[in-house]
């Protein structure tokens, strides 16, 4: 039996699965990493800081002009789209085989392939609020703004809820994403391993069955999970969900 039928059957005979999307189903869908040294070495030519310097909460309060400069154009303007894997894990959804996806990502791009159950450990592009009256503004009001975007009311910078370097996430969210994992019998490990920051400190809460490992990269710790495939998401999962092509 290949890895691609036997995920199938035990996602078809699982009575909860939640599926953990890590970054590199980010990159799959064609967002660049921030560390990556050739994006490092371009931000701080341009803006003088690196990428972590800028994408942090201290930078947001005190060089907030340059903070919306490198948000707006490094973050909003590349017009990431779901890749095949996130489309795939929807319809996986919408079969009733996933009741959750926990991710962090920022794109929204699991609920914008079609998942309705996501949590957002993150927070996301597509909220921004001003932090005096907490009235709430769209992607567009922050990408198009000519410099700060300001509260038409209260004339402060509106906060992208995105969690920057420095923060940590919500309680709440930790606790949902911790309850969601407890509750599995079947985790599904996509685009991340379980060392990384969004495995690590959830995994140990899994108490199910199986574990299924889909990544691209090889890591050390991979022999943790139960059915691995090296493979990247968006070629494997389809693989999965529509073995007889997708028009089948």
């Amino acid at each position: 039996m290949d890895g691609y039928t036997m995920i199938r059957e035990i996602l078809e005979k699982s009575t909860y699965t939640v599926a953990m999307c890590g970054t590199d189903m980010m990159k799959e869908s064609g967002m660049q990493s921030m560390r990556a040294p050739e994006i490092s070495y371009k931000v701080e030519r341009e803006y003088g800081y690196s990428p972590e310097e800028i994408f942090s909460s201290v930078f947001y309060s005190n060089r907030t002009e340059t903070f919306f400069k490198y948000y707006k154009k490094e973050m909003l303007e590349p017009a990431l789209e779901p890749s095949d894997g996130f489309f795939a894990l929807a319809e996986l959804e919408s079969r009733g085989l996933l009741q959750y996806a926990v991710t962090n990502n920022v794109y929204d791009l699991p609920e914008r392939a079609g998942c309705k159950k996501v949590l957002n450990l993150h927070g996301t592009i597509f909220d921004n609020e001003c932090p005096r009256c907490g009235k709430e503004y769209p992607m567009e009001y922050i990408r198009d703004a000519k410099k700060i975007p300001l509260c038409e009311k209260c004339q402060i910078p509106v906060r992208p809820k995105v969690m920057l370097f420095g923060e940590q996430v919500d309680n709440q969210l930790m606790t949902q994403a911790v309850n969601e994992i407890s509750k599995a019998d079947v985790l599904l490990l996509l685009g991340t391993n379980f060392n990384s920051g969004l495995c690590d400190p959830y995994v140990k809460y899994f108490e199910g069955s199986k574990m299924i490992l889909i990544n691209g990269q090889e890591h050390f710790m991979d022999k943790k999970a139960h059915v691995v495939l090296h493979e990247e998401v968006k070629t494997a999962l389809p693989k999965i969900v529509w073995p007889n092509g997708r028009d089948a």
